[in-house]
C-alpha cells in the first residue's frame, strides 16, 4: 500500500464471536465542582445521568465518529462513575459488548471520552480548569487474539 493511503480492514473472512471491551478514564476538577456534582446542584441538572446517556449514545455512533471503524451491532453498553473520596475526580468506566467480526474497543473508548466531555460541558460554567485523561483500554475479549488485560 502506498504511503498516505487509507483503507478499512476487510473482516469478511473473520469469524463472528462474542466480544467485549472495557475502558476507563478520568476527569479531574476542583473539589467545589465535585461537590456540586455530588449534591446535584449544577445549573444544567444531573451531570452523571446526562454523561451516562451521552456515553451510551456515543458508543452506538462510533463508526460515524472514527473514520475507519466498522459499524457494529452492540448488544450491551454500560457507563459507570466512581467519585473517590481522596481525589477530586470522576472516574469513568465503560463496557461495550456484542457479537461480531471485529472488536468493541473503540466503542468502549468513545463512551468514556464522550462521557468525560459531557461532564466538562455541564460543569464548565463553574470550572474551566478541568482536565480529561488516562483514557485507556483495560480489557478486551473475543476474536482470534482472545483476552487482553492491561498492565
Amino acid at each position: 500500500m502506498e504511503l498516505g493511503q487509507i483503507r478499512m480492514i476487510d473482516v469478511t473472512q473473520k469469524k463472528e464471536t462474542e466480544r467485549q471491551a472495557l475502558a476507563k478514564g478520568k476527569i479531574q476538577m476542583k473539589l467545589a465542582t465535585l461537590e456540586l456534582i455530588r449534591k446535584g446542584e449544577l445549573a444544567k441538572g444531573d451531570v452523571l445521568a446526562v454523561a451516562k446517556t451521552a456515553g451510551i449514545m456515543a458508543a452506538k455512533e462510533t463508526h460515524r465518529l472514527i473514520p475507519l471503524c466498522h459499524p457494529l451491532q452492540l448488544t450491551h453498553v454500560t457507563v459507570e462513575f466512581n467519585l473517590p473520596e481522596n481525589d477530586n475526580s470522576v472516574e469513568i468506566t465503560a463496557s461495550a459488548k456484542g457479537i461480531g467480526k471485529t472488536g468493541f474497543e473503540m466503542e468502549a473508548l468513545v463512551a468514556v471520552s464522550v462521557s468525560a466531555l459531557t461532564i466538562y460541558d455541564m460543569c464548565k460554567a463553574v470550572d474551566k480548569s478541568m482536565t480529561i485523561g488516562e483514557i485507556r483500554l483495560i480489557r478486551k475479549s473475543g476474536g482470534k487474539s482472545g483476552l487482553y488485560l492491561a498492565d
